[in-house]
């Protein structure tokens, strides 16, 4: 792999794990707020720890795309492919809840949901690329 498309997959992650980083802070120990600011604090579970657990595991995904984004590419190949579906779980439950109709708020479903699409293709494609590489 050259060097221009390893320092692309290595920003990619770096991006990921900002982004997760972010999100798992924010539902961890602010999701109030966070539902608050979104318009939708009637939709809030009313045990808030379901919503910090999950949090967490985004903030622990975060921490997977970091150790990706530092390390060896080839050798992460299994836990790029652990991004790759968690990024598609996402896009794909946030899109099979919009088809339904039964989202509390359209916009926030399509945020997240796109921009864990674009992920998702992205990873998808650095996955691909760094597969095919381990077989020749």
């Amino acid at each position: 792999m050259g060097p221009i498309k390893e320092k692309y997959y290595r920003g990619l992650f770096l991006i990921a794990a900002i982004y997760d980083f972010l999100l798992g802070i924010v539902f961890t120990f602010f999701h109030a707020r966070a539902f608050e600011a979104l318009g939708i604090r009637e939709q809030m579970p009313q045990f808030g720890g379901y919503l910090s657990l999950l949090g967490a595991f985004v903030f622990v995904i975060g921490v997977a795309y970091y150790l990706i984004s530092r390390g060896d590419l080839q050798r992460n190949l299994d836990l790029i492919l652990i991004g790759v579906l968690y990024k598609l779980a996402y896009c794909t439950i946030a899109l099979y809840y919009a088809l339904i109709g039964n989202v509390p708020h359209l916009i926030f479903v399509a945020v997240f949901g796109v921009a864990d699409m674009i992920f998702f293709v992205l990873m998808a494609e650095c996955y691909i690329f760094l597969r095919k590489a381990v077989r020749t």
